[in-house]
């Protein structure tokens, strides 16, 4: 027997005369009808565009205004699709058909990821991009080993380089090559007295009482992962109603200017012979930290609304099968 669901809200003059319509045809084509009040599930009510009555027949779907003899041509050729699917012995058809009459463990938890999965990325990457804080946090309090293990989870994930690294607790925030040239901060090479090009010990580098100790990560991942982190914020306080940034925008303005800034260091780490005219530039803190944060900020922006549609299309086919099962399981009171 092919199933019917109707999709309607309270007080609906129209669905009660497709209810109606409904039970008229069942002497024509036998079904179980499913009746779904939208308004108790907003994916639901998402699912259909807040159109009322609507009437989904297998794969048909009726949306208002139809009358009784769409009904009835809707029914009948669900009815010849189921018929022909079961004669045929169609063994993927009658897996379909076990599985949306089952709700399993994996629905359920499907079900909830996607209406709560921007609560999980956004602790993800809250706890991604924090943690790097406590390393030099528990290097001042003396507790070495946990600080250690940090920098050790980090270090395959970022250079680490101290140049490149926020600094807490120190005489600067930060500890720029000589190359740089930026104006305020005592460069690397003086103040940690190492050449800046040994870049193995500029990885290992964790710092000292005087000139502090570097954050596990380097400053543009710390911009990159912290935008993910604040746009994952505003799209869920919005309701995942943004729409996806343009690709090109996303190109030029999140790809281009941290492929520029940071191909164009290259050549200044490298210890053999440049081309005379290749140029040799160092970039500064806070254009490391513009161009991770526009990177980060503009793939969020990007793929976030993307991520969303897929979700949206998971709950609502979710919410209705759960839905569906749960109305068919309720025992049939008969006068």
């Amino acid at each position: 027997m092919i199933t019917v669901t109707l999709y309607r809200k309270p007080a609906c003059v129209e669905c009660d005369q497709v209810a109606l319509a409904l039970n008229d045809l069942q002497s024509v084509v036998p079904h179980q009808l499913v009746v779904l009040d939208v308004e108790s599930d907003p994916n639901l009510n998402e699912l259909i565009d807040g159109q009322v009555p609507t009437v989904q027949v297998g794969p048909y779907k009726l949306k208002h205004p139809f009358s009784k003899q769409d009904l009835q041509v809707a029914l009948g050729a669900a009815q010849d699709r189921h018929q022909h699917l079961e004669r045929v012995g169609d063994t993927g058809y009658q897996s379909r058909l076990q599985r949306g009459h089952t709700v399993t463990g994996a629905d359920r938890f499907s079900y909830w990821f996607s209406n709560h999965y921007m609560v999980v990325f956004n602790l993800f990457f809250l706890i991604y991009a924090g943690l790097p804080f406590l390393a030099p946090v528990f290097m001042k309090m003396g507790a070495n080993i946990p600080a250690r293990v940090i920098y050790t989870i980090y270090s395959p994930l970022c250079h680490q380089f101290a140049f490149r690294s926020w600094f807490l607790f120190g005489e600067q925030p930060a500890y720029p090559r000589a190359l740089a040239d930026v104006s305020g901060l005592a460069p690397y090479e003086q103040t940690i007295l190492q050449n800046s090009q040994d870049v193995a010990f500029a990885r290992s580098f964790i710092g000292n009482e005087t000139v502090g100790y570097k954050v596990a990560f380097c400053q543009r991942d710390i911009a990159i992962y912290g935008s993910i982190f604040l746009f994952g914020l505003l799209f869920a306080l919005t309701g995942r109603r943004l729409k996806s940034l343009p690709w090109y925008f996303w190109l030029l303005v999140g790809i281009a200017p941290i492929g520029l800034d940071g191909f164009s260091q290259l050549p200044g780490l490298s210890t053999l012979p440049v081309v005379a005219w290749l140029p040799i530039r160092e970039s500064t803190p806070l254009l490391r930290t513009l161009t991770g944060a526009f990177f980060g900020l503009t793939t969020a922006w990007y793929g976030y609304p993307f991520v969303e549609q897929t979700m949206l299309e998971t709950r609502q086919l979710l919410a209705r099968k759960i839905a569906v099962v749960s109305h068919e399981s309720q025992p049939t009171i008969r006068g």
